[in-house]
Order: C-alpha cells, then structure tokens, then sequence
C-alpha cells in the first residue's frame, strides 16, 4: 500500500509538473508574438516636411505691415506734442509757437494766422468784442480790421522768450492793450483769443 501511495504521489507530482510547464508554453508564445508585433510597430517612417513657400502677396502684405509700422513710428516723432494745460508747456515751445504767430502777424497773412487758432475764438474789438465761430468767419473780417497798426506794433515787440502761462494762457504783447492770446486747446496750443 506504501509502494501505491507513493505511486500516485508520483503520479501527482509528473501531472503538476506537466501542467506547469505548459502553462509556461502557453505564455511564452503569445509574448513572442507580441514582442514581435512591437519591433515590426516601432519601424519609423520619415516623412519630410517642408515649409510652406511663402506667396506673392503674403510677402507683399508683410512689406506693406512693416512700412506702416515704419510710418507710425515716423509720424510719432513728427506729431505734436500734447498738453494737459498752459502750464505744462515749455518755454521753448511757448516761444516757438509764439514766433508763428509774429511771423503771421509780421506779414499780415490773415490764413496763416488762422491756420493757429482754435475756433471759436474770441476777438474783443474796441467798439465791443464777439465770438468768431469758424475758419471762414474769421477770413470774412478781412486783414484791415484784424491787422491793426496798434495790434501788429504790439505783437512785434513782444518778447517771445519770456513768456509765462497762466489760467488763460500766455498773452504776446509789449504790454499794452493789444494782444494775441495763445494756449492749450485741447492738448495743442492754440490762439484762445485777440484783443484791441
């Protein structure tokens, strides 16, 4: 009966050691083929790519961006400069736009002095002043009765230099009645005003 038990102990073991050997079998096959389904996966395809050649009007439109952009910046430095209130304008500036308006007075050039104020503008004549409300308003007064001998002696010996603003603005005069006022109007000088 020992020589039985031992048998089929026998007989046991050679069934455990078949089953497990196949089941080894079993699960290196499939990873076989899955190792080889990777390796034939991780062939690499190259494909070129090119960059895409840039059109006609692409290069164009990019030659037309840059050129604005260069104007902008040109135009920039050209523009005038912007004011908060009188009191923010240099003296430099003062008296540079003073000068303008010496110049147009100089020459009695009734457009150009136009050209320099901000409408309407108040012109206080000696018989009683008015607003002027336009550009063709104020031409229509016609260069006698805005250039007169008091007004253009009294702007050409004013002192552009030593300006000096004030709420209203900085008054070119030699100091007597007749003056030409000028100041910020928003944010640009302007004349504000021309008294007799």
């Amino acid at each position: 009966m020992k020589k039985m038990k031992v048998l089929a102990a026998v007989i046991v073991m050679g069934i455990l050691a078949a089953g497990c050997g196949q089941s080894a079998e079993q699960e290196t096959m499939p990873m076989e083929s899955i190792q080889e389904a990777e390796s034939q996966e991780t062939e690499t395809i190259e494909i070129e790519v090119s960059e895409p050649e840039e059109t006609e009007a692409q290069s164009e439109a990019q030659a037309e961006k840059e050129q604005t952009e260069e104007t902008q910046a040109g135009e920039s430095e050209d523009a005038p400069e912007w004011y908060e209130d009188n009191f923010a304008v240099d003296s430099a500036a003062a008296a540079e736009f003073a000068g303008k308006i010496k110049t147009a007075v100089a020459e009695k050039n009734l457009k150009k002095l136009a050209d320099l104020i901000a409408f309407p503008v108040y012109v206080g004549f000696k018989d009683g002043g008015t607003p002027v409300e336009s550009r063709e308003d104020f031409l229509a007064l016609g260069e006698d009765k805005i250039f007169t001998q008091e007004l253009v002696d009294s702007v050409a010996a004013a002192d552009e230099n030593a300006l000096s603003p004030s709420m209203a603005g900085f008054v070119l005069s030699d100091g007597s009645k007749a003056n030409i006022i000028f100041g910020v109007s928003e944010g640009a000088l302007t004349i504000v005003g021309i008294n007799y």
